[in-house]
């Protein structure tokens, strides 16, 4: 049935910024801003902040099972293209990681590299699936809670990088790119970008040609982690201290 809820053929493709779309990110913000509302009342109680905890490990878990579950099913899995080596997999995975072990390591990663990745991944999706399949479903899901988690280890956790963790966040993309992009060497794919440009609009139609795409990623990337350290952490410090 190529219109059902699973089905691998495209009846409506995705279309940027359509109400569906919109109305996507519109509840990622709207939990978001819950979290931020209600951190104080969820670091207090140790019962809460587990079961939310288990929550996001939950939606991290299940979205990314499903997928594959997906792929088998419908007899399109295929190393070249459906193996968990895209950054957001990647980060997805880091995030279950993290939220099992509470690992401050991978708290900077995932707050570094999740929330930069999957942020562009939510305003501009590599996604030909329009709502309401399941691959819409899915993919917004699986990239609110990478950010989701990554803001509950702040929140919550109370978890603080420093300009320190930015630097090994840089440094350990630069070797997982390096080891994804042998990986694509072997397998003839194209994880994580490394050999060309994705098919649909992305912010990388703003960067240059290939490879020079890569090189600009990079300091796209410092100036992204850079914000999101100033608006974390580096603004609220400020504030705090003139209210002192």
């Amino acid at each position: 049935m190529p219109d059902s809820f699973f089905s691998s053929s495209v009846s409506e493709p995705f279309a940027l910024f359509s109400p569906a779309h919109l109305a996507s990110l519109g509840l990622f913000l709207i939990a978001a801003v819950v979290l931020f509302a209600f951190r104080r009342l969820i670091r207090s109680s140790p019962r809460l902040a587990f079961t939310l905890r288990l929550i996001l490990l939950a939606a991290l878990t299940i979205s990314e099972a499903s997928l594959h579950v997906w792929y088998v099913t419908q007899q399109i899995w295929d190393a070249r293209f459906t193996l968990p080596l895209e950054l957001c997999s990647l980060m997805l995975l880091a995030a279950i990681l993290m939220l099992i072990t509470r690992s401050r390591f991978l708290a900077g990663l995932v707050f570094f590299a999740g929330i930069g990745g999957a942020l562009q991944a939510l305003i501009t999706p590599n996604l030909a699936f329009d709502y309401p399949h399941f691959r819409f479903i899915q993919f917004f899901v699986a990239h609110a809670a990478i950010i989701l988690s990554a803001l509950y280890m702040v929140w919550i956790e109370r978890f603080r990088p420093t300009w320190r963790t930015l630097l090994t966040v840089m440094l350990s993309l630069n070797a997982i790119a390096l080891a994804v992009y042998l990986l694509d060497r072997l397998l003839d794919a194209n994880y994580m970008f490394l050999r060309g440009k994705p098919d649909t609009p992305s912010v990388l139609d703003m960067l240059g040609d290939y490879p020079l795409y890569i090189l600009a990623e990079e300091l796209l990337a410092l100036l992204t982690f850079t914000a999101l350290y100033i608006v974390f952490f580096v603004i609220p410090d400020a504030l705090r201290r003139g209210r002192d």
